[in-house]
């Protein structure tokens, strides 16, 4: 249930992320993405994690004995079986989505939470599945009950780890993380290479969803340049930035000329 109220919560959030820019929003509604795949992982850390946990504490104070043990294994097996299926899916999206990168560090720096929130749940599942399957199947061999809760009591701690790393990664998106370095460099590269800019001072940027980043620049010019030079220069490097990084929606420039500074 946990699980697949989840995917519904996710598949919301793709849903209002697209939903295009207007006066209250002048950015877009990109971050309704990021604040539903955390409430997504505060749905596995409370309701998953912490009803696993009661669970298992209530089954070891009172153990009770196993019974219809094959229907135990039979929904373990189809379980196993579905969610296999459901992980290999998500494992090959996430692998092709993250590239040359590791596994944590395309985590890390993913700026589309969906996939990973997707693999990293599946994955807490599937383990899950195994761990009860375990902790049940030795509960049956040497008739200990006991180990039917032992074995709830570590899937809520799978689950609320896995929960807890989720909300941390989800959290920072949602507060702002900056572009790619890659992306920075490009756009420094680009406007020292034109030629109506004698100085590149820094670049600023925040993602407001995965495609929709807002890009902060500033330049000096050089000396004596007219006005109408410095328009064509900025006109020139957002068509260039936006072609290489179409997910720069949004460019600011803050633009002076030198012998401003030093008259300053």
């Amino acid at each position: 249930m946990v699980d697949t109220c989840n995917g519904l919560l996710l598949l919301l959030g793709i849903k209002q992320s697209l939903r295009p820019p207007d006066e209250e929003h002048p950015f877009g509604w990109g971050k309704e993405l990021y604040f539903w795949s955390l409430i997504v992982a505060i749905m596995i850390f409370a309701v998953g994690g912490g009803i696993s946990f009661y669970e298992g504490v209530i089954r070891v104070m009172h153990p009770e004995p196993m019974r219809n043990i094959l229907v135990n294994y039979w929904v373990l097996g189809f379980s196993i079986c579905f969610e296999s299926v459901s992980w290999t899916v998500a494992f090959r999206e996430f692998r092709k989505e993250k590239g040359n990168q590791g596994y944590v560090e395309a985590m890390q720096k993913s700026k589309a939470p969906t996939t990973f929130v997707v693999f990293i749940e599946d994955s807490a599942a599937l383990l899950g599945l195994l761990v009860a399957l375990v902790f049940i199947s030795f509960g049956h061999i040497l008739d200990m009950p006991i180990l039917d809760g032992v074995g709830s009591m570590v899937i809520g701690l799978i689950l609320g780890g896995v929960a807890t790393f989720l909300a941390y990664e989800t959290k920072s998106l949602l507060i702002g993380e900056a572009a790619d370095p890659k992306v920075v460099a490009d756009v420094r590269r680009i406007a020292e290479a034109d030629e109506a800019v004698e100085k590149f001072v820094r670049a600023r940027t925040v993602h407001f969803g995965p495609d929709v980043v807002l890009l902060a620049m500033d330049l000096l010019f050089k000396p004596l340049i007219a006005s109408a030079e410095v328009a064509k220069a900025i006109n020139r490097m957002e068509v260039e930035i936006r072609a290489l990084h179409p997910q720069i929606k949004y460019i600011y420039l803050e633009a002076k000329a030198v012998a401003t500074i030093q008259k300053d």
